[in-house]
């Protein structure tokens, strides 16, 4: 069965084939002329070369026979030695058209050389006769040299007189190769896609007045392509649900029913989950009971307990602000003196806590429950672990543009991969059922999202040391 999707592949597969064609003709034919012409460019460039060194040299001669230094010399004699590195050179321009001028050509570079050598030992030897004498003999030989050399041009453009014609010709006859290919392309491709075109917009006319009568509810007519493809299929496939569609409508009405019955469970489960949490404790009943239980407790002289009492009725009532609330950081230090005051009736003497803490630093707005969770942290990792408990320091330090908080602590400290968990989406820290269920991860994404830097929370850890959690709070960027 042919899709629609294999004749467009074999439409775009002919079109690749027919372009690539003949971009490699063509790229072939260029490549073949520019390398032949790059051959003659340089059978040019080279001729001229020797001719402007045979000058480069004699002028080199001439500067030092005014000015006879090492120097000169030694520019004399490079000149002279690439002059006849070019003449070894031109033997690549033999053609039997030019043999016999370029042998005179490298003999009168050969006898130019020899006369300059003359030149500078008589230099030497200060025989100013011999030297005037050479001297003019190889600027002669100069002169015939830059004449041979526009003869042997001369005769290189005589000997590729043709090429240049037969690359005129080629070039007209790519243009109508290229011109006659692109019509016979265009051709093709427009009968192709008249075929192609057709043979999907027919189907489609078909389908849609089958749709039509299907919407009107005749479902007794068949659809019938005789193509073979996915319009074929699909017509296929609607005539299977024209004959289907009747059982449909009843098992429609036997499933509406069912979610009917359903959607009216779902209801009474409702209901009676609403009921369950009107049966619960409400959280403000509980806050005002614990304040009448840390009163008696007071009253009877258990001040301790009064004390705890108090803590918890504190934290609960901090606790049960919404999440997006906006506190003072003195708020937060309160609340975590809170905390504090239940963790030490837990630990006692095992527990040590040092504030440094600069209340004029206090003032600026934090989102709330930011403090809690990294003192949690510390307990979990730090000082219930270890048989002798820990240190806490928490530190309040105010700089130029930012609040600096610390919470650190004195335990066994953490590894890289340790710290990343701590700070992962899936952290939190809820363990063993005294933690606010907010983990530093959170504290991360709301301290971003409230001061709108990413750059807030720093974990510093060595192991056997302990660790060091910073926040980095940027004063008047609250969003």
């Amino acid at each position: 069965m042919k899709t629609i999707r294999s004749k467009m592949m074999l439409l775009s597969i002919l079109i690749w084939i027919i372009m690539a064609l003949i971009w490699l003709s063509m790229s072939a034919f260029n490549q073949k002329t520019v390398e032949q012409y790059n051959q003659i460019l340089q059978r040019y460039l080279l001729m001229n070369q020797a001719s402007q060194q045979s000058q480069q040299t004699l002028t080199s001669l001439n500067n030092y026979r005014i000015t006879p230094t090492e120097a000169n010399l030694k520019q004399y004699v490079n000149d002279n030695n690439m002059l006849f590195h070019t003449k070894s050179e031109l033997s690549w321009l033999r053609n039997p058209n030019n043999e016999m001028q370029l042998d005179n050509f490298q003999n009168m570079i050969e006898s130019q050389s020899e006369a300059m050598d003359l030149v500078v030992r008589f230099q030497k030897d200060n025989d100013e006769d011999s030297v005037a004498k050479k001297f003019d003999e190889a600027s002669n030989i100069t002169k015939y040299i830059s004449e041979t050399t526009l003869t042997l041009i001369s005769g290189e453009q005589k000997t590729y007189d043709a090429f240049y014609r037969k690359i005129i010709k080629r070039s007209n006859d790519l243009f109508r190769m290229g011109f006659w290919t692109l019509a016979l392309v265009s051709l093709l491709l427009l009968l192709f896609s008249f075929r192609f075109v057709n043979s999907v917009t027919q189907p489609i006319l078909k389908l849609t007045q089958a749709s039509r009568e299907l919407s009107r509810g005749n479902f007794h007519k068949p659809i019938e392509i005789s193509n073979n493809d996915d319009m074929a299929f699909l017509a296929r496939t609607l005539d299977n649900m024209r004959l289907n569609i009747g059982n449909l409508f009843d098992e429609i009405q036997s499933k509406a029913q069912l979610e009917y019955d359903l959607h009216k469970h779902k209801l009474m489960l409702k209901e009676s989950e609403l009921k369950s949490l009107q049966s619960q404790i409400n959280p403000h009943f509980l806050f005002n009971t614990l304040n009448m239980l840390s009163k008696e407790a007071f009253l009877a002289g258990a001040d301790k307990t009064s004390e705890l009492i108090s803590s918890v009725a504190g934290m609960l009532r901090y606790n049960l602000r919404r999440m997006d609330s906006r506190v003072s950081l003195r708020d937060e230090v309160e609340v975590l003196e809170e905390y504090l005051t239940i963790q030490k009736a837990r630990f006692d003497d095992r527990m040590t806590v040092i504030r440094e803490i600069d209340e004029e630093a206090l003032d600026i707005e934090v989102p709330i429950l930011i403090l809690q969770p990294l003192a949690e942290n510390v307990f979990i990792y730090a000082i219930e672990p270890s048989e002798h408990g820990g240190t806490l320091t928490l530190r309040v330090k105010q700089e130029e543009d930012h609040v600096i908080v610390q919470v650190e602590d004195t335990g066994q400290g953490m590894s890289l991969e340790q710290i990343e968990k701590l700070l992962s989406e899936a952290e939190s820290s809820t363990y063993k059922g005294h933690s606010t269920g907010i983990g530093i991860r959170n504290v991360l994404h709301r301290l971003q999202l409230f001061y709108g830097v990413e750059d807030i929370i720093s974990i510093e850890s060595k192991i056997g040391e302990g660790t060091c959690i910073t926040l980095t709070l940027p004063r008047g960027k609250q969003q």
